[in-house]
């Protein structure tokens, strides 16, 4: 008798220990070499904001234990995203060169089928993007991107050290992502092949009739799903700017509000605000339209913090100032120098590839507008690190007006008092120092920035 009520407390104990053990976490390690002055984020799939910044020595190694939500992940170190897939249990390791992502990449460890299947994916996603894909006729396109899922489903249950979990997640989400592109294949058939005025045949989106566009669960747990809820709001919101283009701004909003579903509403809501706050063009009435239709709190809360920062830089209002900028020309440069002169300032990087794309129509400004009351500006962001590839490039590129160099990156004073968030930024201030435009047009819109500049008299 006391022998059996030993056994079944020792057989209760153990169970106990099992479920004590019970792994509710993951593990990333791993090492980047020759690694840039960014740093490494863990960003969700589903929202590529910021989520937690994960540790480096200074050898490009990494070990850091995630207690996230199970599903799709990037690891952003500022030029390379890498998707991985994180569940319970993980053990992942994550290597690669900073400045050769593709050859050098090899991720090993408990969990790294799932994470090497969606590294395939993007690769194979790269290469049926192409300007090729788009200018197919409707029948090539849609057997073409109906071969790209198929091929990627049966890879997927192949693939035995995937969990079942993640093979019925990717499935679904492979699908969301079909559609996705079947409803994307108008414009850029349009633009592809140079066919303005283009519009799909009746029934070539048969697949998508009766589609939820308010599906809860499917926002939150599909990144798919999410993209494709983000296009169709950006095809509505061009359709309806072409009777009043200037309200772009709350017509982009105007069309997320009128999702049933209030947590996706005021999930979309928020991520088109959170970033496009700095450039909207009537602060107030975005602001305002966003107060009065999110029903979130922390969101409305993130966001008047923003809009009250930004109400310190609104027009008219004395510009945030540099002081003693190293100018490529030799000496310093201070924003009070320049008093007396309209300023238009283009705040870039040498890594940031669109700022680089807009050197050409940067220099095309200049050479019209030389000789005229405006000085342009250009100010680099760039890393102390990379203070010689900066000056190189200023020659390389032959680039003109005053060149200067910031003092603490993303961290100046003059940064931070415009709330700058992303790159390249454009600023026009008066004569007298004070702001024009906190976040003009890029010069690369001509039409917009001729509007503007037509507007000073110059």
């Amino acid at each position: 008798m006391k022998r059996t009520m030993y056994l079944a407390i020792a057989v209760v104990a153990l169970v106990a220990c099992k479920e004590e053990a019970t792994v509710d976490y993951m593990v990333l390690s791993g090492k980047i070499a020759n690694m840039g002055p960014e740093g490494l984020e863990l960003r969700k799939a589903s929202d590529t904001g910021f989520l937690k910044e994960i540790s480096l020595a200074s050898d490009g190694s990494f070990l850091d234990t995630l207690k996230v939500d199970q599903g799709e992940y990037m690891l952003y170190d500022g030029k390379n995203v890498l998707d991985i897939n994180l569940e319970k249990g993980n053990e992942l390791q994550v290597n690669y060169d900073y400045q050769n992502l593709e050859s050098s990449l090899f991720v090993a460890g408990i969990g790294a089928d799932a994470s090497n299947y969606l590294i395939n994916k993007s690769k194979q996603k790269k290469d049926l993007l192409s300007p090729k894909l788009y200018k197919l006729d409707e029948t090539g396109y849609k057997t073409r991107i109906k071969d790209f899922r198929d091929s990627l489903v049966g890879i997927l249950n192949t693939k035995e050290g995937i969990s079942k979990a993640f093979k019925e997640r990717e499935t679904k989400n492979l699908e969301y992502e079909y559609l996705g592109l079947l409803k994307n294949y108008q414009s850029f058939h349009s633009y592809h092949a140079n066919k303005p005025d283009f519009e799909v045949s009746e029934g070539f989106l048969k697949e998508m009739e009766g589609f939820d566009f308010a599906d809860e669960e499917a926002f939150f747990s599909y990144p798919s799903y999410k993209n494709l809820l983000r296009n169709h709001y950006y095809d509505l919101t061009d359709e309806r700017i072409k009777a009043n283009p200037s309200e772009r701004d709350v017509i982009s909003l105007k069309v997320v509000a009128e999702n049933g579903n209030e947590k996706i509403k005021n999930s979309l809501l928020f991520e088109i605000v959170r970033s496009g706050i700095t450039h909207a063009s009537d602060l107030d009435a975005y602001y305002k339209y966003f107060m009065e239709n999110s029903t979130n709190e922390n969101n409305k809360a993130v966001i008047t913090e923003s809009y009250n920062r930004l109400k310190k830089v609104a027009a008219g209002q004395p510009s945030p100032k540099f002081v003693d900028y190293e100018n490529h020309a030799g000496g310093t440069t201070s924003l009070d120098d320049l008093k007396g002169k309209y300023v238009y300032i283009d705040v870039w990087a040498t890594w940031c590839g669109p700022c680089i794309g807009q050197i050409p129509y940067v220099k095309e400004l200049e050479k019209k507008y030389h000789g005229k009351n405006i000085e342009f500006v250009s100010i680099s962001i760039d890393a102390e690190k990379d203070h010689e590839k900066w000056r190189k490039m200023v020659e390389e590129k032959e680039l003109t007006g005053i060149q200067l160099l910031a003092d603490k990156e993303w961290n100046s004073d003059f940064v931070r008092g415009y709330s700058i968030r992303g790159i390249p930024h454009f600023i026009v201030i008066d004569p007298d120092g004070n702001i024009v435009r906190s976040s003009a047009p890029m010069p690369g819109k001509i039409e917009e920035t001729m509007e503007l500049f037509n507007s000073l008299n110059l």
